[in-house]
């Protein structure tokens, strides 16, 4: 079941591109956390988030509590960059765009549990 959503979750993500990538100033990024919380119904989820640092040097911080999460500091197990390697890095208005797209194609996808996306 798990495999069949997250292969739905990366078809979503397919669907964006950034037409920013690549050029002068393209130092932002956005990135995709796996959620995992079993006290909930819907037990596996997504957190979107985007930043001007690395990924995973952004995950560890929202692991470490700083200016974290409360969704990713509790439940995140791992960043998945095969959802968003094709977009980064891009300018940073495109990648607060693309987080908030991002967010909603993964809903539109049924993806039922997705944090962040601002």
């Amino acid at each position: 079941m798990q495999a069949e959503w997250i292969a739905r979750a990366a078809a979503a993500a397919r669907t964006l591109s950034a037409t920013s990538a690549g050029q002068r100033g393209a130092g932002h990024s956005v990135y995709v956390i796996l959620l995992h919380n079993p006290a909930r119904r819907d037990a596996w989820g997504l957190y979107v988030g985007q930043t001007a640092r690395d990924p995973d040097w952004r995950f560890d911080q929202h692991k470490a509590g700083y200016k974290a999460s409360g969704a990713v500091k509790r439940f995140g197990i791992r960043l998945l960059p095969a959802l968003t390697e094709h977009l980064n890095p891009m300018r940073r208005w495109e990648a607060i765009e693309l987080e908030a797209a991002l967010a909603e194609a993964l809903r539109g996808a049924g993806i039922s549990w997705v944090e962040g996306g601002h």
